[in-house]
C-alpha cells in the first residue's frame, strides 16, 4: 500500500493557530472536519480572488490619465517601471498622492502580499521640480 494513502497513527501537528479555533475544531468529527477543510479551501480562493478584485478596483480609481501619463513622457519623467529599482514590472501603476495639503506627486503604486508600496517618480506640478 503507499504510505501516503495509509492512516495516520499519530495525531497531526496543529498549525500556529491561536486556541479559540485549535480548541473547537479537536471535538468535531471527521465529517465535519471535512466539511470544514472545503469550506476553508473554497473560502482562502474566494478571499484571494476578492483581494485581486478590489486590487484591480483600486487601480481602475487611481490611475492616471492617458493625458496625465503624456504630461509626464513630455517632461522626461520615465513611466517605464523597469526604469525604476523596486518598482515590478507587472502591477505596479502610476497615482498621485498628496503628502500635505497643497503637495501633489506622482508615485508608482503597487500591491506587495496584503500591503500596498509606493516609489516616488516627480510633483504633479513641474514648477516645484528642482
Amino acid at each position: 500500500m503507499d504510505e501516503s494513502l495509509e492512516p495516520p497513527t499519530t495525531e497531526p501537528q496543529a498549525p500556529e493557530l491561536p486556541n479559540y479555533i485549535l480548541e473547537p475544531l479537536d471535538k468535531q468529527s471527521p465529517d465535519r472536519l471535512d466539511a470544514i477543510a472545503t469550506y476553508a479551501t473554497k473560502l482562502a480562493a474566494w478571499k484571494r480572488a476578492e483581494r485581486e478584485r478590489m486590487a484591480d478596483q483600486k487601480q481602475e480609481e487611481e490611475s492616471i490619465s492617458e493625458a496625465q501619463q503624456n504630461e509626464l513622457e513630455e517632461r522626461d519623467v520615465s513611466t517605464d517601471p523597469a526604469n525604476y529599482d523596486d518598482v515590478p514590472a507587472g502591477g505596479a501603476y502610476i497615482t498621485i498622492k498628496e503628502t500635505k495639503p497643497g503637495y501633489h506627486y506622482f508615485y508608482w503604486q503597487w500591491r506587495d502580499g496584503d500591503s500596498w508600496k509606493n516609489e516616488y517618480i516627480a510633483p504633479v506640478n513641474a514648477n516645484q521640480e528642482s
